[in-house]
Formats: structure tokens, C-alpha cells, sequence
């Protein structure tokens, strides 16, 4: 089984936050791959589908971001998921708005969510893809800035790169990851 987790806080006041790309990403996997998130556990809503002969897990974990690692690895344990099939895909304060860098391991650098799954993983050898939102203003705080919805002039490039990723995630699920890089980091 293939994981696939986005990240992002719970609940309607971070909905269109710039933090919860991820979860934006997996909602439109699940109505396009047609994989309802109909489950909760492991403090984390998700749901299991099929595409093709592969099986897909989607998760949103519903711990606030920077205790991310308390439900995906859970998860993982429970349905015995190697580190190899597991893709995280979060927001990236390093790449400008809209912009893609889909990596096949790496740091945390700096963002509390990736430092949970890779804590409690032990291992930053996993799957990611990285939405830009770029950086805040001078004198604004990163948590104030990351917990903002976007700009109106942000939007079209957002949207575009919500599509992009929820593509590159479908491709993953059936092309090896290497192939997929090379298309969406081009």
C-alpha cells in the first residue's frame, strides 16, 4: 500500500490557510481518485481505495501540525507501510508561491510537520512534495504568516500548483518516483 499524507491544521479556521496545502492536495485526490475519507483513526481522518491494481491510503492527520508524526507513523505501523511508500506533501516558505520541488528525501528545514514525521520516523529518506507559498514580509512572524489565507493575485498560481501536485501524486501511484520528478521539478 501506497500512503500518501498531506499536512495542515483541523478545523474551519485554518481551512485556506497557507499551512494547509496539503490538506488540499489529499481532499482533491480523494474526489478524483474516488477514495472517500471516511475513517478516523490514528488521530488522523483518511481513506484506503484502489487505482488500478494499487491500493492508496490518503491521510490528513488531525494532530496540528507540528505533531504530524503521531499519526502517520501510527498508521504506517498498523498497515505494516515501508518508508518507501510513503509521500508527504506541505508547504514550503523557501519557494515562491506556486511553485513545485518534489524531492525524494532531504531535511525538515524548518517546517515543525516534517520534523515530526521524520522524528518519529527516524528517517528523512521519504517521498515529498513541496508547495511554494514563499516567505512573509519583513517584520511579520512565520506562524502569523503560514496560518494566512493567500493574496487574490496569489490564487491562480496556488490553484495551478494544488493541481499540479494532486497530478503528481496520481502519477506516483503508477510511475516510478525518479520519472515523476523529472516531469513537475522541470
Amino acid at each position: 500500500m501506497k500512503v500518501i499524507v498531506g499536512l495542515g491544521n483541523p478545523g474551519a479556521k485554518f481551512e485556506n490557510t497557507k499551512h494547509n496545502v496539503g490538506f488540499k492536495v489529499i481532499d482533491q485526490l480523494s474526489e478524483r481518485l474516488s477514495i472517500p475519507l471516511n475513517k478516523q483513526k490514528f488521530n488522523g481522518l483518511f481513506g484506503i481505495g484502489n487505482v488500478g491494481e494499487h491500493k492508496i491510503c490518503l491521510l490528513k492527520p488531525l494532530t496540528y501540525m507540528n505533531r504530524s508524526g503521531d499519526s502517520v507513523v501510527p498508521l504506517m505501523n498498523y498497515y505494516n507501510v515501508d518508508v518507501e511508500d510513503l509521500l508527504v506533501i506541505y508547504d514550503d516558505l523557501d519557494l515562491v508561491p506556486g511553485k513545485l520541488r518534489l524531492r525524494g528525501k532531504g531535511s525538515a528545514g524548518g517546517h515543525n510537520g516534517m520534523k515530526s514525521i521524520i522524528q518519529h520516523l527516524g528517517t528523512q529518506e521519504f517521498k515529498r512534495v513541496r508547495i511554494g507559498i514563499g516567505r512573509p514580509e519583513v517584520g511579520e512572524a512565520v506562524p502569523d504568516y503560514v496560518l494566512k489565507t493567500f493574496r487574490p493575485d496569489q490564487r491562480p498560481q496556488i490553484d495551478e500548483a494544488l493541481q499540479r501536485s494532486t497530478e503528481a501524486c496520481e502519477d506516483w501511484v503508477k510511475l516510478p518516483f525518479t520519472q515523476v520528478m523529472n516531469q513537475y521539478n522541470g
